[in-house]
């Protein structure tokens, strides 16, 4: 006779099988028609297909790296993301274990650099079947059509080269979200992986966090310290976002000055917001990462957990390709969580925030 244990595995057998399917229904299905039911919108908090932003460096994979990400997202099911530029690039340096960081932008330099990374990304996403979008409205229509939609984000505040009024030109340009920090030090705040300087949010970063407020961008606390995201969560109304991290494990390993403890966590989902979870190589293995992002649900509540992913720009990651994203959702159905739940973390509650903040 079949045993309560045996029931629900068969039940999150069978909505496992139900969330891989709908995520690879046609796209043109995402809003449903007729008596079709509509495919859950599935969401990448943070990527960087084919390390673009290095285009022209001996770093750059070339540009069959971007749409081979491109594709294998199509491929994967996933629908939209955030395409992060990056900040600091020119500063850090990805090793096998680490990044490093050398330098400083001299005057100028930033906007220089942002003005080459918008460039490099606006030419190349099209070429993998991705098309820039700002609002929800755009993201959808271009899902209609086939492709992703890619919004656009900033790694750190570098591009704002010192100047809060230049928020108001990043939006012009198409981004939407700006990560306060990431590796190298700046003036807005503190981050998680070296010595405070701030104690928090700066002067300058609050001023920033209001303007983006004023703008309808959507603020990210990767990489910032708890006492940063603090400051932040007091400077905005708004829902922020945790782009990509997750629950500390121990300090043995990899990366795990990067992960946040459950304050950290639960920080960020008071204000409404989301937290990507980061297959990054503090996770063991990918089944593992798959019971981090259980441990995250339990903490911060389903509601306020996505996927962080860090495509391309991840150090030694457990899911190294969208094509890994449909295992995803199949193991979390298997781990209990309903075919609603796992839906939500695909990606509905990043369209509650980008509704909710962006419009």
């Amino acid at each position: 006779m079949p045993t309560r244990r045996t029931f629900l595995r068969a039940s999150a057998a069978s909505a496992a099988a139900s969330v891989v399917a709908t995520a690879a229904l046609p796209w043109s299905r995402l809003l449903g028609g007729g008596a079709q039911p509509a495919a859950p919108f599935t969401f990448d908090l943070h990527l960087h297909p084919g390390l673009f932003f290095w285009r022209g460096t001996p770093q750059y994979p070339g540009d069959d790296a971007v749409r081979r990400t491109l594709r294998e997202m199509r491929a994967g099911g996933v629908h939209a993301g955030f395409v992060s530029l990056v900040g600091d690039g020119p500063l850090i340096q990805l090793g096998a274990n680490a990044v490093s960081v050398t330098g400083a932008y001299k005057a100028g330099e930033a906007q220089a650099e942002f003005a080459r990374q918008l460039a490099a990304v606006r030419e190349l996403l099209p070429t993998g079947g991705a098309r820039v979008v700002t609002t929800m409205a755009e993201c959808r229509a271009a899902i209609r059509d086939g492709q992703v939609g890619a919004f656009l984000s900033c790694e750190g505040s570098e591009f704002l080269d010192g100047d809060p009024g230049r928020v108001d030109l990043l939006w012009e340009q198409g981004v939407r979200s700006i990560q306060l920090v990431h590796y190298a030090p700046n003036i807005a705040g503190d981050l998680q992986t070296e010595p405070a300087q701030h104690h928090g949010l700066s002067a300058f970063g609050r001023e920033v966090v209001r303007r983006m407020g004023a703008r309808r961008m959507l603020a990210d606390v990767a990489h910032a310290s708890m006492e940063t995201v603090v400051d932040v969560v007091r400077a905005t109304d708004a829902p922020i976002i945790l782009s990509h991290s997750i629950l500390k494990i121990d300090d043995s390993r990899r990366l795990n000055a990067r992960a946040i403890t459950p304050e950290h966590a639960r920080i960020v989902a008071g204000s409404g917001g989301v937290i990507g979870a980061w297959p990054s190589a503090t996770n063991a293995s990918f089944a593992e990462f798959v019971e981090n992002t259980k441990r995250l649900a339990d903490v911060v509540g389903v509601e306020h957990v996505g996927l962080g992913t860090d495509m391309d720009g991840n150090l030694r990651p457990v899911l190294a390709r969208y094509t890994q994203f449909p295992e995803w959702t199949a193991a979390l159905a298997a781990h209990g969580f309903t075919a609603r739940e796992v839906a939500q973390m695909a990606g509905e509650n990043m369209a509650r925030v980008l509704s909710q903040v962006i419009g």
